[in-house]
């Protein structure tokens, strides 16, 4: 069968690679197609758009790109139309992929979700369109299936990927040794930076969080990079700190650090799972925070904290965030008892989160979905 797959970030593209292996092993005659990064290219999808092309945040920003943005939805349409898929498989990123899942469903495709829109954040009123024009949801959290249940809505949950993304990568993991060695680092204990993957976010949070450094000493800052952008992008945003930067190895990384500074989204929950006590952080620019600040009523906005429900990791939001970043990594580097508090509680984040073999799981369900209509 031949299954369309819309990833426009660098989650995406992760989770994405994962389902395309998955669809591989559960329909060996799979064509899969669509729009992704280097990893979902590297399990055999033919990927006609990265997601670097693709990945706006904010309000501001988006209306900036507008014209680009226009152009991806015509290029997207018209290359479905072509391939003719008999499923198009949409991975988060709701901004773009609902007006596709609108077109798709209109046109006569089949329409599946993978990891579904942060409808239970805001903008609730987007189950409507999911309900109408999505055929199949595959949500990743456990509370999402309560969630729509609400709305009188079925969806699929088969455990969380990530934890089969972390569990491979760590079997083919280098030494601390040989880790310390290819990125030209020293042997004192590492705090992680990571400060997103979307040009906006970086550069708005990465002179803060590179501006602290000097308040640690004893410890390296390490940053974690993508190659989606050159080294003089990053040194640009760098508060003149000596911080080392690696890309391409944010698993890596976390396997070998003590603590992070983490940008809110994916990595927190990942951070997690590699057991490394962390700060959360979020910033935009003050224009869009004043503006959207109304339409977030949410407690937590940490993924460590939504499933858990309760604060475990400190959630550092838009003002202050030098201060209050160093008295929070503090307590997680000087504080033993605090320190282990999150760590017992991110055993108990992992049993929520279900075993390995959720990617496997959800393959099997589209396929087998797909074969029975």
């Amino acid at each position: 069968m031949k299954y369309y797959i819309i990833a426009g970030e660098a989650s995406g593209d992760l989770h994405g690679s994962n389902l395309v292996k998955a669809l591989k092993v559960a329909d060996t005659d799979a064509v899969i197609r669509g729009w992704g990064g280097n990893l979902m290219e590297a399990e055999g999808a033919t990927v006609v758009k990265n997601y670097r092309e693709t990945a706006f945040m904010g309000a501001f920003e988006i209306i900036a790109h507008a014209r680009t943005i226009a152009n991806n939805l015509k290029f997207c349409k018209n290359d479905i139309i072509e391939f003719k898929p008999d499923v198009v498989v949409l991975i988060d990123y709701p901004g773009f992929n609902l007006r596709i899942a609108r077109f798709a469903k209109t046109n006569g495709f089949k329409v599946y979700y993978y990891i579904s829109p942060k409808v239970w954040i805001w903008k609730e009123g987007r189950v409507k369109t999911i309900k109408k024009f999505v055929d199949k949801m595959f949500v990743i959290f456990p509370f999402e299936k309560a969630f729509y249940a609400k709305h009188n809505y079925e969806v699929d949950y088969a455990g969380n990927p990530l934890i089969d993304a972390i569990e491979e990568r760590k079997q083919t993991m280098c030494s601390r040794e040989e880790f310390i060695r290819k990125n030209n680092l020293t042997e004192q204990p590492i705090i992680a930076l990571l400060p997103g993957s979307r040009k906006q976010e970086i550069s708005q949070l990465l002179p803060i969080i590179t501006g602290i450094t000097s308040r640690f000493t004893g410890y390296q800052f390490v940053i974690a990079c993508t190659s989606s952008f050159e080294v003089s992008f990053y040194q640009k945003h760098m508060a003149n700190s000596q911080c080392k930067l690696v890309f391409n190895q944010t698993y890596e990384l976390l396997n070998n650090s003590t603590a992070a500074v983490v940008a809110s989204g994916t990595a927190t929950l990942e951070t997690a799972l590699f057991n490394i006590p962390q700060v959360v952080v979020y910033r935009i620019s003050n224009a869009t925070y004043i503006i959207g600040k109304p339409f977030f009523p949410i407690k937590y906005f940490s993924l460590v904290n939504i499933i858990m429900d309760e604060v475990v990791v400190k959630e550092l939001m838009q003002y202050n965030l030098d201060r209050d970043i160093v008295a929070e990594l503090g307590k997680i580097l000087y504080e033993c008892d605090y320190r282990e508090k999150m760590l017992t509680k991110y055993s108990e984040l992992l049993e929520k989160c279900g075993g390995s073999g959720a990617s496997k799981r959800i393959g099997e369900l589209m396929v087998n979905y797909l074969l029975d209509n």
